[in-house]
């Protein structure tokens, strides 16, 4: 896909020190609870944005509000990423963090109690990591919970808004793992919207998974909040049954998405009904001016930056 396609840097020679199924204690979220603070009001679409936490503070979705009223940017903050690994010894996937996302979830009552309390949800996203394991192969309804089951006790001890699924890199068929199937991803989010009730689930719209949305009479398009485009820079209407307000047909990667396109989209966004717009990589320099191209058009204001 040229440039429309994210470059994303990984660290998966990380994973190396990490082969070992994940388990958790308790559901205590680590750090203080964040005690909300309602930002000011605002109307119009929801905004999201990933950060490449490898390289970038998941701070810096909190560093931009609306000149007029004050109210935050950004409503969604996407940590960037974990992973699906597999274990060869016990043949199980298992939820990996490389050191940064690590970092990152150890230290949450800095990362991101700060943006929680600014009334901005953070959710970690979940990447595959070349290993075989992915979210379309789960040999059974058993492996597919065990795994929602990491996932949402991960959402519980670290006190985050939810779990976003982006299948792509998992290479399927690699150390004997299976080619995608039917029920896989069927069985995961339908185990994980049972553990987690009220937290958000998000589609980033690609991969085998994003294809295979119902199975045995079952269709989980209803079990997520949002969906969204994975092509930066164009407008693609998510493939999944869900209304207008919960997707993003836009999708911009900040500092790399023309200012025009940016705006262009964000125009089509509100003049079409649609609920969500999506941003990547958002760094730690002054972006106001790529933000404003957006916000201007989805709130009617330019953003301010605050370092």
């Amino acid at each position: 896909m040229f440039h429309l396609i994210r470059r994303r840097v990984r660290t998966a020679a990380l994973a190396l020190s990490a082969i070992a199924a994940l388990t958790f204690g308790a559901a205590t979220p680590t750090g203080a609870a964040a005690a909300t603070t309602p930002a000011p009001r605002k109307q119009g679409p929801t905004s999201v944005a990933y950060v490449e936490v490898n390289n970038h503070s998941i701070l810096n979705v909190g560093k931009y509000t609306l000149a007029n009223g004050g109210g935050n940017a950004f409503d969604v903050a996407v940590i960037f990423a974990a992973n699906i690994n597999y274990n060869t010894d016990t043949k199980t996937a298992y939820l990996h963090f490389n050191e940064n996302v690590q970092r990152v979830l150890d230290n949450v009552a800095t990362e991101v109690r700060p943006l929680q309390r600014k009334g901005i949800k953070v959710i970690l996203s979940v990447l595959g990591n070349h290993q075989g394991a992915g979210f379309a192969n789960f040999p059974s309804q058993q492996a597919a919970s065990a795994f929602a089951k990491q996932l949402s006790d991960a959402v519980a001890k670290y006190g985050l808004d939810g779990i976003d699924f982006d299948d792509e890199y998992a290479k399927y068929g690699t150390n004997g793992t299976g080619q995608p199937n039917s029920s896989s991803f069927v069985h995961l989010v339908t185990a994980l919207r049972a553990n987690m009730p009220d937290k958000i689930i998000s589609l980033y719209n690609i991969g085998p998974s994003a294809s295979r949305l119902s199975y045995g009479g079952v269709d989980i398009s209803s079990k997520f909040d949002y969906a969204w485009n994975p092509y930066y820079g164009t407008w693609r209407v998510p493939g999944i049954a869900l209304p207008k307000t919960k997707l993003s047909p836009a999708a911009v990667q900040i500092g790399r998405t023309s200012q025009r396109t940016a705006a262009s989209l964000a125009r089509r966004t509100v003049r079409d009904g649609y609920g969500v717009y999506l941003t990547y990589n958002l760094d730690g320099t002054d972006r106001s001016a790529d933000v404003s191209a957006f916000t201007r058009e989805l709130y009617g204001s330019d953003a301010v930056y605050t370092p």
